[in-house]
């Protein structure tokens, strides 16, 4: 763990190292100036010039003003550090999550990875710069403060000696009380985020269902919960103030008993006036050096707990990677399934999909329907590899799947999802995604294929036309034919449709069926439908039936064959008879 979040630290390594050696500079400053004030104060005892009080005087103005220039050097540089060191943790986290399957995407919510990111980050950056300033302040100080109380106080020392030990102990057991309830903490955090997301993404149904009492419950609750939790966290950590306060006051009356009455026993031979204030000075150095490890001892706990949480993320394997020497060239859009099965986690009961085995030839046009939970949507997932098969192979191109580099598999398959993704950003932004490098010719014409141009030039921007998060400024038959164009401006071997003319007229479905077997013939084109309407015209249709492959063949070999194929259709064309 350690040694992860260290390879964060990269170009900043000299901040990160800079700022301990300015802060030796600031402490040994300290330390030095209740030296010097003693002196002064004991040669004007003595009846000194004021030549000599000057020269004192000068002194500890110098020796202050360095202390001060080294602290603010250290504050430049840990800043520095601490920021840069978040920034790369943040960089590193992200990075690993784009390399995620789904499968492991699965494993972490997205609420989970959110609180990762922000909170956790933040607990351990700050933790990180307590480490590399105070942190090393703190122990610097308490250990020149208590030797030099040793040269200076001499036995007095041996308080410091008898507070400390149960000063540490005190602290150590809030500690190891506190952290487990700091984890349990930030999983709530991930429960409270999750309940955010979700209403916010789903702001327009719980407006349309009038749930925003509910919800405002359902917040407010999460929220007690936390509240509830982290007030008694603070009630156990909060006690490490008191502790520190007796320590400290302990140690001061213990210091002024014994050396008023050192200086009045011995008539000032053992400890002078100078050297008693000196001592005070130490005294009250050593105790803040406790109280700011006490602090660093808090910060440090919830880190812990944080960090924890971090090395899950950036210690997660992909479950999907490329071999040592894929194949980097996608012949054509050929797909075999050979007895494939497949389940989501090892440790699932069942198979999602099983015993599968179909032959796609490049160029056809393909139908897959079936009922919801038909496992239809995991069954074209195994084509990109957005999941790898449980038992069986996947072959594109007449090649396995597992043995292409992921970045070319991918560019030769585009999906359009079921769920349809449009990010912040012109008409024009979002469809080069597709493809960076795409004309507004180019984009233009594809529109048209998708039959997207005629609601984009409706817009007074047209294709400037801003797009707000998540596409909602825009509906979800405008939001489906955008991303069709978006795929199809790949220029892909394979093109992947599921269920993505739902919200389009059966009018537009047509014309976007009739436009890819007129411009995209040599692609090979898969169509998850819920209406028969959208696949009856495919080279071949695929019947699937609780993660098994029902039927196969042409609309009319179905409708003789296929009992299942056979009710969708009777259900469908007796619907479109009553609607007529």
């Amino acid at each position: 763990m350690l040694k992860l979040l260290l390879g964060c630290i990269r170009e900043y390594k000299k901040q990160t190292i800079l700022t301990p050696v300015f802060m030796i500079g600031e402490v040994v400053c300290e330390c030095i100036i209740p030296v010097i004030t003693a002196r002064l104060i004991n040669s004007i005892n003595a009846g000194c010039e004021m030549a000599d009080i000057v020269k004192y005087g000068v002194l500890l103005v110098l020796m202050a003003f360095t202390s001060l220039a080294f602290g603010v050097l250290a504050g430049k540089t840990a800043a520095t550090a601490s920021a840069g060191f978040a920034k790369n943790l943040r960089h590193d986290i992200f990075y690993k999550i784009q390399d995620f399957s789904f499968s492991n995407i699965d494993r972490f919510s997205t609420s989970s990875l959110v609180t990762r990111l922000t909170t956790d980050i933040t607990n351990v950056q700050m933790a990180f710069m307590m480490i590399i300033r105070t942190a090393v302040r703190a122990p610097l100080m308490l250990i020149f403060a208590t030797v030099m109380s040793a040269v200076v106080g001499k036995k007095l020392s041996l308080i410091f000696v008898c507070i400390a030990p149960a000063l540490a102990i005190g602290l150590l057991t809030i500690g190891l009380d506190a952290l487990p309830r700091f984890r349990k903490v930030f999983k709530k955090y991930d429960k409270l985020n999750n309940s955010v997301q979700e209403n916010i993404k789903g702001m327009r149904v719980v407006k349309s269902f009038v749930r925003e009492e509910y919800e405002k419950k359902k917040f407010a609750d999460a929220s007690e919960d936390i509240r509830n939790d982290f007030t008694r966290v603070e009630r156990i950590v909060v006690l490490n103030g008191p502790l520190m306060q007796i320590a400290m006051y302990t140690s001061m009356l213990l210091i002024s008993f014994f050396t008023a009455k050192l200086v009045v026993s011995t008539g000032g031979t053992y400890l002078d006036v100078g050297t008693l204030s000196s001592m005070i000075t130490y005294s009250m150095q050593v105790l803040m050096s406790l109280m700011m490890l006490s602090m660093i001892f808090v910060m440090i706990t919830m880190a812990i707990a944080s960090t924890k949480r971090i090395t899950e993320v950036l210690t997660d394997v992909p479950d999907i990677r490329e071999k040592a020497d894929p194949v980097r060239e996608v012949k054509d859009g050929s797909i075999d399934f050979n007895n494939v099965s497949f389940k989501y986690s090892k440790t699932a009961g069942s198979f999602a999909l099983q015993d599968i085995n179909v032959h796609i030839g490049a160029g056809e046009t393909v139908g897959i329907i079936g009922g919801t939970g038909s496992s239809k949507t995991s069954l074209i997932q195994l084509i990109s590899r957005l999941y790898d098969v449980s038992e069986g192979e996947v072959l594109v191109g007449g090649v396995d799947v597992r043995d292409y580099g992921i970045k070319e598999l991918r560019d030769a398959v585009s999906v359009v999802l079921q769920k349809n993704v449009l990010f912040s950003g012109t008409i024009k932004e979002n469809l080069r995604w597709g493809d960076p490098d795409a004309t507004d010719e180019e984009i233009e014409r594809i529109c048209k294929l998708s039959q997207a141009s005629e609601f984009i030039e409706s817009f007074p921007d047209k294709y400037d036309t801003f797009i707000e998060q998540g596409g909602a400024n825009v509906s979800g038959g405008q939001k489906q034919r955008l991303c069709i164009a978006r795929a199809l401006l790949k220029k892909p071997k394979i093109l992947i449709l599921d269920d993505s003319t739902s919200a389009v007229d059966t009018k537009t479905d047509a014309l976007i069926r009739k436009a890819f077997r007129e411009e995209i013939p040599g692609t090979t084109k898969i169509i998850i439908a819920q209406r028969i309407s959208s696949v009856e015209e495919a080279d071949k249709i695929i019947v699937m039936n609780n993660g098994f492959i029902d039927g196969m063949g042409t609309h009319e070999e179905l409708l003789k064959t296929n009992d299942i194929y056979k009710e969708a259709y009777t259900i469908q064309t007796k619907a479109g008879d009553d609607g007529e």
